[in-house]
């Protein structure tokens, strides 16, 4: 929809006498600007609608058939597989949780650099009554559904490639998403800092999430990494994500102790993310 056809529509509504009063408009907002906001997320993702469409479609298919025809059938005929399962089983949890995560890297770097500088979007929603908490908060549920929707063909495919045989291997769904969000909502709140575009981005690219692809556990179990390496993997929401995939998708086993640890080393950094977000938007917005 261009601006001026929303500004005809716009138009139309408040001749119709449909259009609610300017007061309750700002209570509405007041009380629902999270999802107004989240809303509005959503419509902007529209601009790369493509870009989003041609990696929920093409990677599954491109990564779950080399690990399976590739590199998963030299695994199985050399060491019969990993963890009592296939090659193709073991990784598949972890390609789809380190593919959304990954996606939530896009999200939360340039998108919200753009929102305070280029598109300035942040400064003209702090006009309304929404505030900059509602704001966060639209941006995290607005990015979750879109990575919550991009996690599930892949899931499919893991499905289709016979990667994922447990009843509850659509968890891995919610999981796979929360684990970009513990990531994304961090990472939110160190890109709203940024104020002049350089090599913050591609340096968190480079140095951050590409050692948690490599050495997080996504492509073999992270007891096998050498020692100094096995921390990347602790610290890592890409890990404890799979690790938790893995249960769903074909019960790996796991003691409850651990699978618990999983659960708040994904839940905590949101809860940071989102405090500190909240801080620094609210700052930045008041200036």
């Amino acid at each position: 929809m261009t601006s001026q056809s929303a500004f005809l529509d716009s138009n139309r509504l408040v001749y119709s006498g449909a259009a609610p009063s300017p007061s309750e408009q700002a209570r509405r907002a007041r009380r629902w600007g999270w999802l107004i906001y989240a809303e509005c997320r959503l419509r902007r993702m529209k601009a790369y609608f493509g870009t989003i469409l041609v990696v929920a479609l093409l990677y599954p298919v491109l990564y779950l058939a080399a690990m399976g025809i590739g590199l998963g059938s030299l695994v199985n005929s050399g060491v019969g597989g990993i963890d009592g399962v296939p090659y193709l089983v073991f990784v598949g949890a972890g390609l789809l949780v380190s593919t959304i995560v990954t996606e939530s890297t896009n999200e939360f770097t340039f998108s919200i650099m753009a929102g305070f500088k280029w598109e300035k979007t942040f400064y003209a929603t702090q006009a309304s009554p929404i505030s900059p908490a509602q704001m966060v908060i639209g941006e995290v549920v607005g990015v979750f559904v879109r990575l919550f929707a991009q996690a599930i063909p892949f899931w499919v495919a893991l499905l289709v490639f016979g990667a994922a045989p447990s009843g509850w291997s659509w968890l891995i769904v919610p999981i796979a998403a929360v684990a970009g969000i513990s990531f994304g909502a961090p990472l939110m709140a160190y890109s709203a800092t940024v104020e002049d575009e350089g090599y913050q981005f591609a340096f968190v690219q480079r140095f951050i999430v590409m050692p948690m692809f490599l050495f997080a556990g996504t492509f073999y179990p992270l007891a096998q990494m050498p020692p100094y390496l096995q921390w990347v993997g602790w610290i890592s929401p890409m890990w404890h994500g799979t690790q938790l995939g893995r249960i769903v998708s074909y019960g790996m086993e796991n003691p409850l102790w651990l699978t618990v640890v999983h659960v708040l080393a994904l839940v905590i950094p949101i809860v940071v993310g989102v405090a500190l977000s909240v801080r620094v938007f609210t700052a930045r917005l008041m200036k």
